[in-house]
């Protein structure tokens, strides 16, 4: 993993935009699993700049959603697919052949997440995956736990994750989550870990120690040799 520390939040995303646009001009049809969240708001803005001076370079980009709340409606601005279309899939034109996304609605969860898997092995390994760090150490909705699951997966979230601010307006907070598995993103060919906002100096902590443990799913990542953490001081 390579660590590197922004005392500045636009520095911070414009280094993660370039990492991704230095990719996408080398393969035009990579396969970018995108989070959510306040950590990668400035990256997906300084995405939508570079589209509106070199559209064609985003004509081919593939985009697969990593995770989502279950229950809550697609529309919701709380929602990751309502976060997702306002700032990576409309603004890029990506078209749905070329977006896969969990549907939280389906009649039958485990065959959604099933088909997700499905799309993923055929259009995969991800080329990108942009990931956050949880308060509790979670990327993705893989949450802690004595067992981490490999692959796409309903998974029942934790206080931490219901109280996140995405869902801070919900009535009642979505108790499970659809999300890609552990081996899905260490399989990725590279990872942009973005650690910023408030109340992960924990896991933070932790990561920084090298160590790696279920109970800090974001600590895995030192397993994989493409890793690059941007940390915002």
């Amino acid at each position: 993993m390579k660590i590197k520390y922004f005392d500045d939040y636009d520095e911070l995303s414009q280094h993660g935009s370039d990492l991704i646009l230095a990719e996408l001009k080398i393969k035009p049809d990579l396969l970018l699993c995108a989070a959510t969240g306040g950590s990668p708001k400035g990256l997906y803005s300084n995405l939508q700049d570079t589209f509106a001076d070199s559209p064609e370079l985003f004509s081919r980009l593939k985009v697969i959603k990593l995770d989502e709340w279950v229950g809550l409606p697609l529309d919701d601005p709380g929602s990751c697919e309502h976060y997702l279309q306002q700032r990576l899939i409309e603004p890029l034109s990506i078209s749905k052949q070329r977006y896969i996304s969990f549907d939280p609605h389906a009649e039958n969860l485990d065959n959604e997440c099933e088909a997700v898997q499905i799309k993923l092995n055929e259009n995969g390994p991800i080329d990108i995956s942009i990931l956050g760090l949880g308060q509790n150490g979670h990327i993705g909705f893989n949450e802690p736990a004595d067992e981490l699951n490999p692959h796409c997966h309903i998974e029942k979230l934790t206080d931490t994750s219901q109280q996140h601010g995405m869902v801070a307006s919900v009535s009642s907070s979505p108790e499970y989550g659809l999300t890609l598995g552990m081996s899905d993103l260490l399989h990725s060919r590279k990872i942009i870990l973005i650690i910023s906002g408030e109340g992960k100096q924990q896991p933070k902590e932790f990561i920084m120690t090298g160590k790696i443990s279920t109970h800090c799913p974001a600590s895995f990542l030192w397993l994989h040799d493409n890793v690059q953490c941007l940390v915002l001081n």
